[in-house]
């Protein structure tokens, strides 16, 4: 029966996906991506409840660190598959998909969550790398849903730079695969090579560290290869954006949480460490920068996302249990904000026929609900209270003082003051600026994930609940130093 329910994560959306393309989708199946959704947080919080159970030979793992990361993209998959058949219906009442499109949008988007699912299920590092490259497959056909000219650009970007990062996590594992060969080790498990890690020759280790980082930190939308994100999320319809940005950069980095853990063992935590706070402080400047002059409200929320996925490299580098505490929360907290964001986007999107920034003026006027969401996704993303961000935010910046990292809090600060300060003024551009237009209605079914995933963020802010032992026994498998 545990394995079962280890299983049950990966199962559950893979069978949807084979139910989408034996019957498409339609009215009766419409509804099927929800509830698939439901069924893999059903198990997720199930597991977060339990001990550590495997599945298939130990091939599967489920620990502290892996429920809650199936949390997370239960908890976003969610959100973005009830929105999914409003969504649908509107592109399909203007003309730009059609069922056959429709068919195909509904597998592959069970199998990519089928496939995260996968990713932080995965004992073993091969395993994980073949999940996250099958997520790169599958998101550049969703990524290139409309197949516009713009739309097809956006995939074969990001299939060529994402394509190339995870080449070079594949290079990384074969430096690892090498490193345990010598000493004996012929496993590419997660436990067995953090118990003998310090038989791993650190010289080859540094080099497999560098790689792994850069390889997967490019799936995870940080610094210097970051460039796939904002054309992709510009391009991706909305539900799959909020997928994208709300938890697949966020799998991409739990793969960095786990080679950190062997990475600290092997050769000290003083490496790792320097790494990460470079390309943490990298991706908050690439993000500050580019947010200034940014004019196209869907690429803004995507640069937004740099620069959360900067923060949590940061925490992670920071390393102790408060700090990898703030950085779990920040991941659930980001998904659940970034998500609602990006939903709010598709909806004014399809009602004005542009993403630029100048098309919105008068939001509060013409869609107080919908508007009223935006606001407050906004203020979510920037870590006001009450919402997680700001709490998570608070814990990183105190856990750096704390280690000595104080000069890169406040380098992050900073920039987090300009980051501030370009998204709030285009949002109240968007807000308040110019005369009221044409009313946008909000549909029932996209409004209810929509509250329902600013409230989870909000009560996150205030009290973890349940959630707090989960989080401490998933740093401490993340490698946290008293």
């Amino acid at each position: 029966m545990d394995s079962l329910l280890v299983i049950a994560p990966v199962a559950v959306p893979a069978a949807a996906a084979c139910v989408y393309a034996v019957l498409g989708w339609n009215r009766v199946t419409a509804w099927l991506g929800t509830l698939s959704a439901a069924g893999l947080l059903s198990c997720a919080v199930a597991l977060a409840a339990g001990d550590r159970r495997d599945a298939l030979g130990g091939l599967l793992l489920s620990d502290a660190l892996s429920a809650f990361m199936l949390l997370v993209i239960g908890a976003v998959a969610l959100l973005a598959m009830a929105a999914s058949p409003a969504y649908l219906a509107a592109e399909l009442a203007a003309g730009h998909t059609g069922p056959r499109a429709m068919r195909r949008y509904g597998v592959l988007t069970q199998s990519f969550i089928a496939a995260m699912a996968l990713a932080v299920l995965s004992s073993s590092l091969g395993l994980l790398w073949v999940a996250i490259e099958a997520t790169t497959i599958l998101t550049a056909f969703l990524v290139g849903h409309r197949r516009t000219r713009q739309a097809t650009e956006a995939a074969w970007k990001y299939v060529v730079i994402c394509s190339v990062g995870i080449a070079l996590a594949l290079l990384g594992i074969v430096m690892v695969h090498y490193a345990g060969t010598r000493a004996g080790i012929a496993s590419l498990d997660w436990v067995v090579l953090a118990e003998h890690a310090n038989r791993l020759d650190p010289g080859v280790m540094r080099i497999a560290v560098m790689l792994l980082v850069l390889g997967f930190g490019t799936k995870a939308g940080l610094a210097p290869m970051h460039a796939w994100l904002p054309d992709a999320h510009s391009q991706a319809p909305a539900p799959v954006s909020a997928l994208m940005s709300g938890v697949l950069l966020s799998v991409a980095f739990y793969a960095i949480l786990r080679v950190k853990v062997i990475a600290d063992l092997a050769l000290g935590a003083g490496f790792a460490r320097v790494l990460l706070v470079v390309v943490a402080l990298a991706s908050l400047a690439v993000a500050a920068l580019l947010l200034l002059g940014q004019r196209d409200y869907k690429r803004l929320l995507a640069y937004s996302s740099i620069e959360h996925m900067g923060l949590v490299a940061l925490g992670a580098a920071i390393g102790n249990t408060l700090a990898l505490v703030a950085v779990l929360l920040h991941i659930l907290g980001h998904g659940l904000g970034k998500s609602v964001l990006f939903l709010s986007a598709g909806q004014l999107h399809q009602a004005l026929g542009s993403s630029r920034i100048h098309a919105v003026r008068g939001l509060l006027a013409r869609a107080p609900l919908l508007s009223g969401v935006f606001a407050l996704g906004l203020l979510a993303l920037l870590g006001l209270p009450p919402f997680s961000l700001f709490a998570s935010e608070l814990g990183i910046a105190r856990a750096g003082v704390a280690t000595g990292l104080g000069w890169a809090i406040a380098a992050a600060l900073v920039l987090m003051l300009v980051i501030v300060a370009a998204i709030g003024r285009q949002g109240r551009r968007m807000l308040l600026g110019g005369g009221p237009g044409e009313a946008i209605a909000l549909p029932r079914s996209v409004a209810v994930p929509l509250v329902a995933g600013l409230a989870g963020c909000a009560v996150l802010g205030i009290t973890l609940g349940p959630l707090h032992s989960l989080l401490q026994a998933a740093a401490t498998i993340a490698g946290a130093t008293p």
